[in-house]
């Protein structure tokens, strides 16, 4: 055999494996806001992560965040390909890298929610002017900075919060009389146990934003991001089940100007 045919068979073999190989080493990086504690983000998303996988060579790697800071920080720093966050976070996440939103919820909106204990007598926003309420995180959007915008912005009613890191220990912290009210959404007041749902009620929301989005690095290659779009939205075709508890339900394309309106609110002068 002649070097020129060796070298042309060699070339040939090479571009063929070319794209396996570059299957295989195509990792991305997954990041979820971190609403619920881990191990129910893991049940929640390992399903989707997995059916994702098997539709292209391409591991997708969940990387947990410890709370509602350490994923703003991991995200400020470009960590995550892909990341599921606030709309306030992602209009954050493209100032400072680029994140562009491609996939939200097309029937459900995002609404903060204001809870008091039934008994406690409160009727009315302007009765906590001055109160302590107890909120997620200074940058979750409807439970925090919507609501606390609104309070001071809509209500001139100036409050005392408290971070208490997540949805359910609002709840928990209104119920046991540690703060006079307490911030959260809807979705997650529904999620609480009975027995604590029972002690409290909602007296204030708050105007409501487009969906949490799923947004992509601008560093992933744009014929891979089309793809990981289109394969989460036939997924959510076949299994509307598995978006539902993201929650994403009925999953649409969307883009930055769907997230317009939460840019122009100025939130950053409630956040943290």
């Amino acid at each position: 055999m002649s070097k020129l045919l060796r070298y042309s068979l060699a070339l040939a073999a090479l571009l063929i494996s070319a794209p396996t190989w570059a299957q295989q080493e195509c990792t991305l990086k997954l990041g979820v806001v971190p609403q619920f504690e881990q191990r129910k983000l893991l049940q929640i998303w390992q399903p989707i992560t997995d059916r994702l996988e098997a539709s292209f060579s391409c591991r997708v790697e969940l990387v947990g965040a410890e709370n509602i800071p350490d994923f703003e920080s991991k995200f400020a720093e470009g960590v995550y390909d892909l990341a599921y966050m606030n709309p306030y976070h992602a209009v954050v996440a493209h100032k400072t890298q680029g994140y562009l939103p491609v996939l939200r919820s097309g029937s459900k909106a995002l609404q903060g929610v204001l809870v008091v204990m039934k008994d406690s007598g409160i009727q009315s926003v302007a009765e906590l002017d001055g109160k302590s309420l107890a909120f997620p995180s200074p940058n979750a959007l409807g439970a925090s900075l919507l609501m606390r915008a609104e309070l001071q912005q809509l209500h001139q009613v100036s409050v005392q919060p408290q971070y208490v890191k997540t949805h359910p220990s609002v709840y928990l912290y209104v119920a046991k009389g540690l703060v006079s009210a307490g911030g959260g959404v809807q979705r997650t007041l529904d999620e609480q146990p009975d027995e604590l749902k029972s002690v409290l009620k909602v007296i204030y929301t708050t105007q409501k934003v487009p969906a949490h989005p799923l947004v992509i690095h601008p560093r992933v290659d744009q014929a891979l991001a089309d793809r990981v779009v289109q394969q989460l939205l036939e997924i959510a075709a076949e299994s509307p089940e598995l978006f539902e508890a993201i929650p994403m339900k009925d999953p649409v394309r969307t883009s930055l100007q769907d997230y317009d309106p939460v840019a122009e609110l100025h939130l950053e002068r409630f956040a943290d």
